[in-house]
């Protein structure tokens, strides 16, 4: 049983959310994990202790989290969490739902908060069809934005039912980045390479947010469009965030949840499976062989 330092809490999960990062890791490694680390970011379940400085009412509750590379993290019955990075959970929605939201959700949160909140601006997703893509188009048509889906074809007519006015194939060649036809924003899930490219769709102080990775050097030659360029950086919260960042970031993962279960957005759906079943689950992220989330199932 891990032991709960000051300001954190032990969570008892009962579902795992799995996400690219987490078979990243695996493959890759990282300078911070030892010997027995336990992957993971994402999870849901219910409080069962607090160290000192929470306050004792967190106990029992159900709750959320995303949490940092760093730590030992969700794939484990018993995960330790910053209390700030706590989410709690509206009545009715399950920890299975839950589990499989906070990376994409947050992700798909910091991605808008990049743009400036204008109405009327022309917006591309590329890798809509995926979890973070989803979310991101839903938000953006919900901000008033003209939202263009750059997706696998089996994903057209999900993309039109969320809002999307134009849905295009990831085919960087295409019409749609014609000079022609300029963006305002563009929203890149795939690579920094596959970013650079788009960036010739992109008018006139635009602006490029980067979720799978950064912009090293500047896609447009200086003095022509002038557009911004953007990276996000989820977990990169836990070691540079101030705690307003984590009280916003909380509260947006808070609404979103109740945004859910209402049906008020609509993420890619659930496929649980039991523990044993994680390595082919984490395999089938890397081959993008899902047309779900897979989320671990805990007994108990």
């Amino acid at each position: 049983m891990p032991l709960v330092e000051p300001g954190e809490v032990l969570v008892s999960n009962r579902a795992i959310g799995l996400n690219p990062v987490d078979w990243k890791f695996i493959e890759w490694g990282s300078p911070a994990w030892r010997p027995g680390h336990i992957p993971g970011v994402d999870g849901a379940g219910e409080v069962v202790a607090v160290g000192a400085g929470v306050q004792r009412e967190w106990i029992g509750a159900r709750v959320a989290y995303h949490q940092a590379l760093t730590r030992n993290g969700s794939f484990a019955e018993y995960t330790v969490v910053p209390v700030r990075a706590l989410m709690r959970l509206p009545p009715g929605l399950n920890f299975v739902e839950a589990a499989a939201l906070p990376c994409p959700m947050l992700t798909a949160w910091q991605a808008i908060q990049k743009v400036p909140q204008q109405t009327g601006l022309e917006v591309l997703v590329s890798g809509a069809g995926g979890a973070v893509g989803t979310l991101l188009v839903q938000l953006a048509v919900r901000a008033r934005w003209r939202v263009a889906a750059m997706c696998n074809r089996r994903h057209f007519e999900r993309m039109a039912r969320l809002g999307a006015s134009t849905c295009i194939e990831p085919d960087i060649g295409s019409c749609a980045l014609s000079p022609h036809h300029l963006f305002d924003v563009v929203f890149d899930t795939v690579s920094g390479p596959h970013a650079a490219r788009l960036a010739r769709g992109i008018g006139a102080n635009g602006h490029l947010v980067c979720i799978q990775d950064r912009m090293e050097t500047p896609p447009v030659e200086p003095f022509t469009t002038a557009i911004s360029l953007h990276e996000v950086a989820l977990n990169a919260l836990h070691g540079y965030g101030t705690g307003a960042h984590w009280s916003a970031l909380v509260e947006a993962g808070e609404r979103i949840f109740t945004e859910v279960l209402h049906h008020v957005l609509a993420p890619l759906p659930v496929e649980p499976m039991p523990m044993m079943q994680l390595p082919q689950a984490l395999e089938s992220l890397k081959t993008h062989d899902t047309q779900g989330r897979p989320v671990i199932v805990l007994n108990g």
